[in-house]
């Protein structure tokens, strides 16, 4: 699995108006603050998903005062199938078409290039609220999994329903919502504790390693606890609801789970460190790149924006010693800053970005 280039006008600040290469095992940007860079990897993250890392708001990805952006990649697959993908955003609609197809369902893009980001932002899955945590985790899961990918989409359809029957002050139907939630939170439920137990083989080791800090554990604690199955749910459901109507919400279930980083002396989030806290937030997002490996046997693509900058040497380049399995990895970095001891030459490319503009080699890219 390989980008090989990517085309586009008024993603945000990007001048590729003729494809830029992207063609090699590791692509290294480089340049000052707001120059383009992290856009890049956010253009390549909107390809893989149709959505950015950074907002929710497509319009704050137009260039100013555009009406419309372009993009478009091409892709090697593991089978060295060359690919397509372009997206379309205009009147604040996407249009995404794969191999010149259009397609209507964003489940039909993700699952064709892997690709795990790690940016600053990364820090919430450990001192974050709750949400922040469970998106790591339904992200995780979702990227091998296309049934847990559906049964949140079914649960969180179903939720949004019941709790405007609540707002409405009509309950006649909620039996048939306490069903389909129990249904599809009793199957995401058992699906996020086999992760986190599966996720526990590899999360410690990888802790220890680069920071040499031992007895760290993921922990999953869910809003359901003591349900062993879809009739014990119903039942919560049942004992819950005159709560639930007093509140006019579902106060229980599956949206409201936690997953928290356990050490000898509780929760990181409330006892490490700010070093400790990033450092693990990281390690998390290696977990991720392992555990995908492990589910599939495809490497994945990995987009690294400046999280190393925060790291000193010496971690630096025992967490980069964790990364051999991936497909390509993209890393940006500030002008004067110390990447990699080594670097081979013949599987990178390196480039300087200026106000949206890529140069190598003293040659302009655009």
């Amino acid at each position: 699995m390989r980008i090989l280039n990517i085309q586009g006008n008024c993603f945000r600040n990007l001048n590729l108006l003729s494809p830029l290469d992207l063609n090699k095992k590791q692509v290294i940007l480089i340049g000052e603050n707001g120059q383009g860079k992290t856009n890049l990897l956010e253009a390549l993250y909107f390809i893989c998903y149709g959505n950015s890392f950074k907002t929710n708001n497509i319009k704050e990805l137009l260039f100013y005062n555009s009406k419309q952006l372009n993009l478009k990649v091409f892709f090697l697959t593991d089978n060295n199938e060359k690919r397509e993908i372009s997206i379309l955003i205009k009147n604040n609609k996407r249009e995404i078409k794969i191999d010149n197809k259009i397609i209507y369902d964003r489940k039909t893009l993700i699952y064709n290039i892997p690709c795990i980001v790690f940016s600053h932002d990364d820090i919430a899955f450990i001192k974050g609220t709750p949400e922040s945590r469970r998106k790591y985790f339904n992200q995780t899961m979702s990227m091998y999994d296309p049934i847990f990918f559906d049964d949140l989409r079914y649960y969180n359809k179903i939720l949004k329903q019941r709790n405007a029957l609540l707002k409405k002050n009509s309950y006649d139907l909620l039996d048939v919502y306490d069903y389909n939630l129990a249904k599809y939170g009793f199957l995401i439920m058992e699906s996020r504790k086999k992760a986190v137990n599966e996720m526990n083989e590899l999360f410690p080791s990888l802790f220890r390693e680069v920071s040499n800090i031992s007895d760290v554990k993921l922990e999953y604690k869910s809003s359901w606890l003591n349900c062993k199955s879809e009739e014990d749910i119903i039942e919560n459901l049942k004992s819950n609801r005159e709560k639930d109507i007093k509140l006019t919400i579902t106060n229980q279930g599956i949206h409201r789970d936690s997953f928290i980083v356990n050490t000898k002396n509780g929760d990181l989030s409330s006892i490490g460190s700010t070093g400790q806290q990033r450092l693990a937030s990281l390690v998390l997002r290696a977990t991720q790149c392992k555990y995908y490996k492990l589910k599939t046997n495809k490497e994945p693509i990995l987009l690294i924006d400046d999280v190393l900058l925060e790291l000193d040497h010496e971690k630096r380049d025992k967490f980069l010693l964790l990364f051999n399995d991936y497909s390509q990895a993209f890393f940006t970095f500030l002008p004067d800053e110390k990447y990699f001891n080594k670097i081979d030459l013949n599987n990178s490319l390196v480039y300087n970005v200026e106000e949206g503009v890529f140069k190598i080699n003293g040659r302009k890219n655009m």
